[in-house]
């Protein structure tokens, strides 16, 4: 299986609930940064078990995944109860495995009124 399509396989897994298959990319040892909150969580089943714990209804829509080698990012829009933010997830791989998953958010703002004549949008 190709590192994209393990990917693709892990956010599919990610929508649909399934945990193993969700987390079955991850190395056993492998490490998730969230640098917003400044959180780490080491191992597989810690990743596993803080995603689990989630108390909103999550939904996720990829918008791209790109890299080559064993360095890939996501660009995806995560809802939580209805609410999006944006994602990216930028993940190492070892071998076949996620070794490091560095994941940002970022809230959705509106266009300040100065740019609309330069938008294509």
């Amino acid at each position: 299986m190709t590192k994209q399509t393990a990917i693709e396989e892990h956010w599919r897994a990610s929508e649909s609930g399934d945990v193993e298959a969700e987390h079955a990319i991850y190395a056993v040892n492998a490490v998730l940064e969230y640098p917003q909150s400044g959180e780490r969580f080491r191992g597989r089943a810690a990743i596993a078990a803080q995603r689990g714990g989630h108390p909103a209804e999550r939904h996720f829509a990829v918008r791209r995944i790109v890299g080559s080698g064993d360095l890939w990012v996501s660009e995806c829009t995560i809802s939580y109860d209805g609410v999006p933010t944006y994602s990216v997830s930028v993940m190492e791989f070892a071998d076949d495995a996620v070794v490091h998953e560095t994941q940002y958010f970022a809230d959705p703002f509106p266009a300040p009124a100065w740019r609309a004549a330069l938008t294509d949008q």
